[in-house]
């Protein structure tokens, strides 16, 4: 049967920018196996497909793979997928904020849209609190996986481990200069993290309360351009570590080296005695038509 499809580029509100989602908005039927074809025909970093969710307080439920597996929750999907919904209808548009619960594999999670004159401009989505692992990694190997060297690593901040859903490892690097001259040999990278993390999220601080990251991923695209569950790790770290204080947003610029430049907001809050970050980004329709499936 034909199922609606559409592609968007999210964490932007410019075309051929921030990074590239598919979404199949009418999912429902599909098995696990059919989603995982169609999400290797997108060949994207990410396909989401809307169902009917099977608890009654969610709105929808989002089935997200990659081309290789199916994730629990991942940033720029959730963002992408609600930002079209919004627009679509599906999303009951009123001036300000609206907020509804989503379904998703790490559970059921809220998201809060803000609108203007009917039309949705900035999707936000609270991610699960913070969960931090020390990252016991050989740190010469590490560097050598990115094409840098250990002395390109920041001598303060910790390598770590956090998940706010899924595990990614916080890199920080000492300079933008650094940051430019990653070449990731991707086996080498897989040994290094292992099980331990999703993603090597490098970053480095930049002005103005920004900070300039790259996601290297040691399988598949090699590098993301905007990863909003790394983002949400990326900034309860920062909390974590006082470079950051609680309720302060933080922007995060990431793709900037691939010409493909995202926009990433992170705002964390403290509740009792947990980090949890809210991850903003808006979205841009570029394709939609059908798939037989």
């Amino acid at each position: 049967m034909k199922r609606r499809l559409y592609t968007l580029d999210v964490f932007t509100s410019k075309k051929f920018a921030g990074n590239p989602l598919a979404v199949i908005t009418d999912g429902d039927g599909l098995s696990p196996a059919a989603m995982q074809s169609i999400a290797r025909e997108m060949n994207l970093s990410e396909t989401v497909f809307v169902q009917r969710p099977t608890n009654n307080r969610a709105l929808a439920r989002l089935r997200i793979f990659t081309t290789t597996a199916e994730l629990p929750l991942a940033g720029h999907p959730v963002i992408g997928t609600w930002f079209l919904l919004a627009e679509l209808g599906v999303v009951p548009a009123s001036e300000g904020s609206v907020h509804i619960l989503q379904q998703t594999g790490a559970g059921i999670l809220p998201v809060e849209f803000t609108f203007h004159d009917g039309r949705p401009q900035l999707v936000t989505m609270t991610q699960k609190p913070a969960k931090f692992v020390a990252a016991r990694l050989n740190r010469a190997a590490l560097a050598a996986a990115l094409g840098l060297k250990p002395a390109d690593f920041d001598s303060i901040l910790p390598l770590e481990f956090v998940s706010t859903g899924i595990p990614n490892l916080m890199l920080p690097l000492r300079s933008r200069s650094a940051l430019a001259k990653i070449q990731v040999n991707t086996r080498a990278l897989a040994q290094v993290l292992g099980r331990g993390g999703t993603m090597a999220y490098c970053f480095t601080p930049g002005p103005h309360g920004k900070v300039f990251a790259r996601g290297m991923l040691p399988w598949g695209i090699v590098e993301d351009p905007a990863t909003g569950s790394a983002a949400g790790s990326l900034g309860t770290y920062l909390v974590r570590h006082e470079r950051l204080r609680a309720q302060e947003t933080l922007t995060i610029m990431q793709g900037v080296e691939m010409k493909r430049p995202s926009e990433i907001r992170v705002e964390v809050t403290e509740e009792r005695g947990r980090l949890v970050p809210k991850v903003s980004g808006s979205a841009v329709r570029i394709f939609e038509g059908h798939i037989e499936a």
